[in-house]
């Protein structure tokens, strides 16, 4: 899904460090320092963290660079800071498009909602944490699973975080925005695959025994004990990148860096 987007000209910029290719945006467009005030779109330097940061601090578009930082994938980067002042150049005559990579996830727990970007995060306090898990959908509300599932936690995850956690905790890439991924962590029991489930869907879980860690993305929303509960929905917020025609990557090349990057990692 896209739009076609006008002529840039104010922006905001987020970036890791210092780049000297920032002097050049300043001297191509006007700046704003934060981001509540309007811009047209927010322009993100660095690896996958910043480009996460950015989108938690800015509603609009993102146009995500890699800042080229090593051992960071920049995996929904299509472009580098050797490519800035083409990306300029294609911003200020409006050559561009908006697309909407996936909706953010929505946590509420206690009537109080948190937006997620990567996951939602259920883990274990000390030793095992136990949970079931339900599932709302066409406005009906049953079991998941059948048992009482133990292990480290589980996360929750859309297209944009599936190959984040998710993807160490060996869940599937998701190419499809239209989905949410349940990925277990550890589970003990003769069930661990991940679960696919429909956007429209909303998870249910609840602590069954000892204490669990309620996550939004890295941020700590509760520690819970046993009975408390709370759920997982796609939001209506959608995450929205900026994209050049000619000047993009294939899924196989993002995977190629995503794999790279994991090697660096460990070597």
């Amino acid at each position: 899904m896209s739009d076609p987007m006008k002529r840039v000209k104010k922006v905001f910029i987020n970036a890791k460090r210092d780049y000297k290719e920032i002097s050049l945006i300043k001297a191509n467009f006007e700046t704003v320092e934060s981001p509540d005030e309007k811009a047209d779109i927010c322009i993100s330097i660095g690896g996958d963290g910043t480009f996460i940061e950015s989108s938690r601090m800015f509603n609009g578009p993102i146009l995500p660079i890699n800042g080229l930082e090593k051992g960071s994938a920049s995996y929904y980067s299509d472009i580098d800071l050797s490519s800035m002042e083409t990306a300029i150049k294609m911003l200020k005559k409006g050559d561009y498009k908006v697309v909407e990579l996936s909706n953010k996830i929505k946590v509420t727990y206690k009537n109080k909602s948190y937006y997620a970007i990567n996951e939602a995060l259920l883990r274990n306090y000390s030793g095992n944490v136990y949970f079931e898990l339900y599932m709302k959908l066409r406005g009906k509300r049953e079991r998941l699973y059948p048992y009482v599932m133990a292990g480290d936690g589980m996360l929750i995850t859309s297209t944009i975080g599936s190959t984040a956690y998710n993807m160490s905790a060996n869940g599937p890439i998701i190419l499809d925005e239209g989905t949410m991924c349940l990925t277990f962590l550890n589970a003990s029991g003769p069930f661990k695959n991940s679960i696919i489930v429909n956007s429209g869907a909303t998870i249910y879980a609840k602590v069954a025994k000892y204490k669990g860690i309620l996550k939004s993305d890295e941020k700590t929303i509760a520690t819970l004990s046993k009975g408390d509960e709370f759920s997982v929905s796609l939001s209506d917020n959608a995450l929205k990148v900026v994209k050049f025609n000619g000047l993009y990557e294939t899924f196989s090349e993002k995977l190629e860096k995503l794999i790279k990057s994991r090697m660096l990692e460990k070597f």
